[in-house]
């Protein structure tokens, strides 16, 4: 067993086995604050689901204060201004967002229309 992971890393080494593809993070980042109305609404109906979806497990969700400062490695293309506002990252970098809760049958639709 060992010889074969010397050989498996040998191989590695010299290059000769491709190495995995460098996929690009997706993260869903919800904009809150405490005693949002919409926020809690969201919460009563997407929060549990949303990892169980194609859309949770493409682009996890990431809860932040509005108010707090962005966590290193964050680029906004402008401050969200209103709670909730969902902001789809790639790597870190805003590719798109949803401002306002407009309710679970259109709040589908339009995270469906910003992920990739």
């Amino acid at each position: 067993m060992h010889r074969l992971l010397g050989l498996a890393a040998f191989a590695v080494f010299l290059g000769t086995v491709p190495a995995a593809p460098a996929w690009a993070e997706l993260r869903l980042a919800m904009f809150q604050q405490a005693g949002c109305a919409y926020c809690r609404q969201w919460d009563r109906e997407i929060a549990e689901i949303y990892p169980k979806t194609s859309e949770g497990r493409a682009a996890p969700l990431m809860r932040l204060d509005i108010r707090a400062p962005l966590p290193d490695g964050i680029t906004l293309d402008r401050k969200p201004q209103f709670t909730p506002t969902f902001v789809l990252l790639d790597d870190g970098h805003e590719i798109g967002r949803i401002e306002g809760y407009p309710g679970e049958d259109f709040f589908w639709g339009l995270l469906g229309g910003l992920l990739p």
